[in-house]
């Protein structure tokens, strides 16, 4: 299959890359400079140089491919999470740019719509498993994302097939990771919300690889992520990488002062990955959180 990756360069775009070629796929990806299409180049997929905001562009580039995979984001790490204007490019990548990935995958022929987002956007469900037809609260610190969903699902026909990935949060050798693993080091905590509530993680391949598993999977909204795991045990398992005995939780102030970035974040999440895996055989290989997952601590 013929496929287009948008954010191809980015945390799952990478993940996603990998995955796809590895499943004997054409994939082509954006790339914005000369050291990120070396980087498509290495991992075997070809890359275009294309304006995502724009319409006209991004249907000439979409010409002639099968699938396109809308995984562009622009995440904050850590604190810088919580400046002003520090999401501004995230949400306008998220309601503008699914969007018009929307309107020109439609324009080109395109026959699948692979739209990445996030399970957060779920109520919170206490001890409660969360299944696709859970509730969702949307505020608007996840309005982008539910605006993203709503785009992609408006692709979807008689004869076009739209695919949502509610993921969980990454934990991998990624940016964040790197980051929570730096500030275990220091003794300062790295979850927050209640101890014993529930948390939705996925390994960023195992992410990846759901993006490939996606272009076989009918219309609709995809769970994806490990076991669900209580964030006191997640707190643990960063401790002991970092050689400490125990990490605390952030206060309940700090996460009111975070507002409506951190608040869905900090609700509990018991979320169930099942329905992917029985329409696509996709589990994760990372299935249960622990040190596995984590790159070494000096690696950031």
């Amino acid at each position: 299959m013929k496929v287009f990756v948008t954010g191809a360069t980015g945390v799952l775009g990478c993940a996603a890359v990998t995955s796809l070629v590895a499943d004997g796929h054409d994939v082509h990806g954006i790339a914005r400079d000369d050291t990120k299409a070396a980087a498509l180049e290495a991992a075997g997929a070809v890359p275009v140089q294309a304006q995502l905001l724009e319409v006209d562009a991004m249907t000439a580039a979409f010409d002639g491919f099968d699938a396109v995979c809308n995984l562009a984001t622009h995440v904050p790490v850590g604190v810088a999470g919580l400046r002003p204007g520090a999401w501004k490019v995230n949400d306008r990548l998220r309601v503008q740019g699914s969007r018009v990935v929307a309107q020109a995958a439609r324009a080109a022929g395109v026959r699948r719509l692979v739209q990445e987002s996030v399970s957060f956007v779920y109520a919170d469900g206490g001890d409660d498993w969360i299944t696709e037809e859970s509730t969702v609260a949307v505020t608007r610190g996840t309005d982008p994302a539910a605006v993203a969903e709503d785009n992609a699902s408006r692709f979807a026909s008689t004869c076009r097939q739209a695919v949502i990935l509610r993921l969980g949060s990454f934990v991998g050798d990624d940016p964040m990771t790197r980051w929570r693993l730096y500030q275990a080091k220091l003794g300062r905590a790295v979850s927050f919300g209640d101890p014993l509530g529930w948390t939705h993680l996925v390994h960023t391949d195992d992410a990846g690889a759901a993006v490939a598993a996606a272009l076989a999977a009918p219309s609709g909204v995809y769970n994806v992520g490990a076991e669900p795991v209580r964030r006191d045990a997640v707190s643990q398992v960063f401790a002991e990488a970092v050689g400490r005995a125990s990490l605390g939780t952030v206060p309940k102030l700090m996460v009111r002062l975070g507002g409506e970035r951190l608040a869905p974040l900090a609700r509990s999440h018991r979320v169930c990955s099942a329905k992917i895996h029985e329409m696509t055989g996709w589990k994760p290989e990372h299935d249960v959180f622990d040190q596995s997952w984590l790159p070494h601590p000096t690696s950031g």
